[in-house]
């Protein structure tokens, strides 16, 4: 525990510095963390204070516990998109992961909004992507998506055709860059033609939107998604713990 002093419990000291491994590629996606003696041994702290630091981890879905085997960085898997970062759910109670239908995936320079989400300077280069979202056979959702393209090279190049429908997973094996966490905000708004017709609604039908940032494990937005998504026979729930 070299460096300045730090008067945080020592717990908070120990999580920041395993985030930090994680961040810097020591331990990858789905690698297992030393053992909680090596650790502690590492840091010099008590075992104790490694297991509430854990803890800590696991609360943010950072990283899983498996009995009898360890610790893993978390990875991001269709279980954990749907439960996670996919709030809409049948009337009928039914959750489902959507596929997806990309229309373009494009480079441009960040506009004002795009440069206050992703906390960039405005006309910084970005990557959007547009896509829609079918639950079953029938489009729900409308998705615009702006990333920093500095954090995805190469991205603006792919064949639209080709990208997965589980963007943070391609993001996480493809980039490095695991989305650990987003801040969500809800408005009614009113559908666009071209969003009506994708949607097989009128113009200017009520639409719900969904805005979201994503941020990496260093807390730096990693991406700004908009999805406006048709709620006649689906709502969105929050669960509240």
């Amino acid at each position: 525990m070299d460096g300045a002093p730090d008067f945080r419990p020592l717990y908070q000291q120990v999580r920041d510095l395993l985030v930090q491994r994680i961040v810097d590629g020591a331990w990858k996606p789905g690698d297992a963390l030393p053992p909680e003696p090596a650790l502690a041994e590492n840091y010099r702290v008590s075992q104790g204070t490694v297991r509430k630091a854990l803890d800590e981890l696991e609360k943010r879905n950072l990283v899983v516990r498996r009995q009898g085997k360890g610790t893993f960085v978390a990875t991001h898997t269709p279980q954990r998109a749907l439960f996670h970062f996919f709030h809409l759910v049948g009337d009928d109670g039914e959750r489902a992961l959507p596929s997806h239908r990309m229309l373009s995936v494009r480079s441009a320079r960040a506009d004002a909004r795009e440069a206050d989400r992703l906390a960039l300077k405005p006309g910084t280069a970005v990557v959007r992507l547009k896509r829609l979202r079918l639950l079953g056979a029938r489009v729900a959702l409308v998705e615009r998506i702006a990333v920093p393209a500095a954090l995805f090279p190469g991205l603006a190049d792919s064949r639209h055709a080709d990208l997965p429908n589980e963007l943070y997973r391609h993001y996480e094996i493809v980039f490095g860059v695991t989305v650990a966490r987003a801040v969500e905000r809800l408005k009614a708004v009113a559908a666009t033609a071209e969003e009506a017709a994708s949607l097989g609604l009128a113009p200017r039908a009520p639409l719900l939107e969904i805005d979201r940032v994503a941020f990496g494990l260093d807390g730096k937005p990693v991406e700004w998604r908009r999805s406006r998504c048709d709620t006649a026979s689906h709502h969105y729930l929050s669960e509240i713990v």
